[in-house]
């Protein structure tokens, strides 16, 4: 059994840890959000017809995947 002092210590020499594990975990919810604010543009783009294909884009895009 780990004692109180011992537990102190544990926490005192590897903060970090929790801290990076918690910065990570927002980190992933921020960029959850963001894709799915990014998901809901373009359904409304393309569901109002405003949505324009980048043709040269795509168009590079597959002579690329193709070599």
């Amino acid at each position: 059994m780990i004692s109180q002092t011992n537990n102190t210590a544990i926490r005192v020499a590897y903060p970090s840890k929790t801290h990076e594990a918690k910065e990570t975990k927002q980190n992933a919810q921020t960029t959850a959000q963001n894709e799915s604010n990014r998901v809901g543009q373009l359904k409304e783009s393309i569901g109002s017809g405003e949505y324009k294909v980048n043709l040269e884009a795509t168009a590079q895009k597959m002579a690329e995947s193709l070599l």
